[in-house]
C-alpha cells in the first residue's frame, strides 16, 4: 500500500531534504522568484503556499509558527508578513506559478522559474 508515501525524495536523506526546501522558500520570499528544477519547484509549491495562507493572518503565534518552519530567519518572516501575505488577503489560494523553461543543456534537467503571482 501507497499510505504515507507522497512527495519527492529528491535523491536526499530527510534532514537534507528538509533543508533544502527551506533554503529554497527563503530564496523565494527573499527574491520573489527562483530558477530551479521542475521537480524541486513542484515539492517547494505547497510548502511555501501553506506559509503563505498562515502569513495572511498576522499573529504571534503564526510568526512563531513560520519562522521556526523557515528556519529561524527573521528577516524572511518579517518579508514574508509585509510584503508578500499582504498581497494575497483575499486570495482563496494559488500564489506561486511554475513556469517551465526545457531542458538544461550541460546536465539534461529540466529547468523552471517559480515565482509569486502578482
Amino acid at each position: 500500500m501507497k499510505h504515507h508515501k507522497k512527495g519527492r525524495k529528491l535523491g536526499r536523506v530527510r534532514k537534507v531534504r528538509v533543508a533544502l526546501l527551506r533554503s529554497l522558500a527563503r530564496a523565494l520570499v527573499k527574491h520573489g522568484r527562483i530558477k530551479t528544477s521542475v521537480a524541486k519547484a513542484k515539492e517547494l509549491r505547497p510548502f511555501i503556499e501553506k506559509m503563505v495562507t498562515i502569513a495572511r493572518n498576522d499573529t504571534v503565534a503564526n510568526r512563531r509558527l513560520i519562522f521556526s518552519r523557515l528556519g529561524n530567519d527573521n528577516e524572511t518572516t518579517k518579508i514574508l508578513f509585509e510584503k508578500v501575505a499582504p498581497n494575497f488577503k483575499d486570495t482563496p489560494g494559488g500564489y506561486t506559478r511554475i513556469v517551465k523553461l526545457g531542458v538544461k543543456a550541460d546536465s539534461s534537467t529540466d529547468e523552471a522559474i517559480i515565482e509569486f503571482v502578482k
